[in-house]
């Protein structure tokens, strides 16, 4: 019996050992993005740079760069769909191997459990990501990235580099080493935090194809596995059958398929060593064995576990990432700007610096200049502007020449050629009543037109009857047409919003400033509501250079005092003294009273507060600027 099963033995494996099995699996799908099919793009995975590497990497790179001259097509937007799908099918697949109790890889573990994030992260992508968007970035002319835009090659380097793992502070060097080669746009800069989303989940999607590659191949192995024991255990004889349906399907020998086949077939009996021993026969034409692809498959599902792992732990991190300080840290639009010489822009709020950066984008792409060379333009203006007028003088300002009066010198110092657009909304902004009352009227001699044309030449009206309906006409049309130019301003005008300085940490020595509240002593009542509403507003801003004051005046009377007048003025006193024994902790400045005694109005005929809360106003300024306070008769 064993000399017989020997020569079936021989007979059969001997014309497969002629025949030379693939190693690779075909191609999964026509899935193709960017030009090449997904099953050919490995996982993001080069050397792992340490910190230093990497930025050493960053100037290198920033050298074999080669930007294109004009913009690169849209191609970031079908990358992230196609990623979604296969991330999505591949979840799927997973689901569906737990469910009927399939062993999954480490790697599919992580997706699997954490799929609910990455789908978040393709939904913030998504919403970060608008039509068009990559198209306004710097594209590649040349390399593997070519057509790209140049941030998305860059963060494929970071990631690459890193196995999935962003940290900040070498992607802070990574990019500071770039820029000293070549400087990146501000719109760049922003895009980084979006850029590092597709690329990651890019990551994660290239593991997928692996994991669902190999998912598949192990199910194959688990299928003639299973036929191969059964027939074994049952009908032995025919097992040799099963094993030569089995060769002609060509199954796949890569590591999974293998991998899994020999582990359930192995120390199963002399019978099933068969198929394992064609196994060995079919790798060892390409020098390999089955040990050697069983070690490899456990190397690979290691570095997939880390790659993955890495990725999504990095997705978690991009949202704890101070992107606002990264982009200023990393700006040299932002360096140029802080040398100031009014020494204005560094104390400024993130809002009002961004404002002012977003204008030196615009007078970049006008004048054909880099934004650094702009910024530093606007600073010489500056500057030159403070040796003639002072370094207090507005114009020592470099927002002057950002949002102030001064954009067109800096234009016409750029060079800068703005768009008909930006023109037209300039002369209106020189002359917005014309600009209005002109298109009010234009707007209701179209309508009354409208109107009349149609009578006039329906009834031949004669000149002395056109008058009188042309100016029912033009009443009826007006109240239309200022409703129609209201509307029209509120769709195309937009606010200006003035520049702010950040006092989010306390209001400097400089900046002290005090609050008052105009008002009048009335009753009692009156004055314990003005006490504590002014106690409220302390509460809410408790800062050490911030104080509160009462500015008040009595009620009109017919006299220049009355009986109830002392009381009121000392309950509020009394009020004032009592927050600064509360609040203040010995210094007695925090919360101020000022009062005004009544003056005759000679057209009124009565006692009152000189030009009551405009008068008030004017007095404090004149006590505070000049110390006179001869406008109070208690402070």
């Amino acid at each position: 019996m064993g000399s017989a099963w020997e020569a079936g033995r021989s007979k059969l494996l001997g014309p497969w050992r002629r025949i030379r099995r693939p190693l690779t699996r075909a191609p999964l799908g026509a899935s193709r993005a960017l030009g090449r099919p997904f099953n050919d793009e490995p996982p993001l995975r080069a050397e792992l740079f340490s910190t230093d590497q990497m930025e050493q990497h960053g100037a290198r790179l920033a050298s074999a760069h080669r930007v294109t001259p004009g913009r690169v097509p849209e191609q970031l937007l079908a990358r992230l769909t196609a990623n979604e799908a296969v991330l999505s099918e591949t979840y799927n697949q997973l689901t569906t191997a737990v469910a009927a109790n399939h062993g999954i890889t480490p790697a599919g573990e992580w997706l699997l459990d954490n799929f609910y994030l990455v789908e978040e992260q393709i939904r913030t992508a998504r919403r970060h990501l608008p039509k068009g968007y990559s198209r306004e970035l710097p594209g590649l002319a040349e390399g593997a990235s070519a057509g790209l835009p140049r941030i998305y090659d860059i963060i494929l380097e970071v990631i690459a580099h890193g196995d999935g793992r962003v940290d900040p502070d070498s992607l802070s060097r990574f990019v500071a080493a770039y820029q000293t080669v070549t400087p990146l746009r501000l719109g760049e800069l922003w895009a980084i935090p979006i850029m590092l989303r597709l690329a990651l989940i890019e990551n994660l999607r290239r593991v997928a194809v692996h994991i669902a590659s190999g998912r598949a191949d192990r199910d194959l192995a688990v299928a003639w596995a299973n036929k191969l024991t059964e027939v074994a255990r049952q009908d032995p004889k025919n097992l040799i059958l099963v094993i030569a349906d089995m060769a002609r399907s060509n199954p796949p020998m890569t590591t999974p398929f293998v991998s899994e086949l020999a582990r359930s077939l192995q120390g199963r009996g002399p019978a099933l060593a068969l198929p394992l021993t064609w196994i060995e026969q079919q790798l060892a034409e390409s020098g390999l064995s089955i040990e050697q692809l069983v070690r490899s498959g456990n190397q690979q599902q290691a570095a997939d576990q880390v790659s993955i792992s890495n990725s999504i732990g990095s997705l978690r991190g991009l949202g704890m990432t101070d992107w606002r300080e990264f982009v200023e840290a990393m700006s040299v639009v932002e360096r140029s700007l802080r040398s100031d010489p009014g020494a204005a822009y560094a104390a400024m709020d993130f809002a009002s610096r961004d404002r002012y950066r977003r204008i030196v984008e615009e007078v970049a792409k006008a004048s054909g200049l880099s934004e650094d060379a702009v910024a530093s333009r606007a600073v010489e203006l500056a500057r030159a502007a403070a040796v003639r007028n002072g370094g207090d003088d507005r114009t020592a300002h470099v927002g002057f020449y950002l949002v102030g009066r001064g954009l067109a010198e800096l234009e016409r110092a750029t060079q800068a050629r703005p768009s008909l657009a930006a023109r037209l909304r300039r002369v209106g902004t020189r002359a917005p009543l014309l600009l209005y009352l002109g298109t009010v009227t234009l707007t209701t001699v179209l309508l009354a037109a409208g109107l009349l044309l149609p009578q006039v030449r329906a009834d031949g009206l004669t000149d002395w009857a056109l008058l009188p309906l042309g100016i029912l006409a033009l009443l009826a049309t007006g109240q239309l047409a200022v409703a129609l130019v209201d509307w029209l301003v509120t769709l195309l005008a937009s606010p200006r919003p003035l520049p702010r300085m950040d006092f989010s940490a306390g209001i400097p020595p400089a900046s002290r400033t005090l609050v008052v509240i105009p008002t009048l002593l009335t009753s009692p009542r009156n004055v314990e509501s003005l006490i504590e509403a002014l106690e409220v507003r302390f509460l809410a801003n408790c800062d050490g250079n911030l104080h509160f004051g009462l500015l008040t005046d009595f009620g009109d009377a017919a006299e220049e005092t009355l009986a109830e007048d002392a009381p009121l003025l000392q309950r509020a006193w009394e009020g004032i003294e009592a927050l600064n024994a509360q609040y203040a902790g010995g210094r007695n400045d925090v919360f101020f009273l000022f009062h005004r005694p009544r003056r005759w109005n000679p057209h009124d005929r009565m006692w009152m507060g000189y030009e009551r809360k405009r008068g008030k106003l004017a007095d404090l300024n004149v006590l505070l600027q000049e110390g006179n306070s001869n406008g109070f008769s208690l402070v």
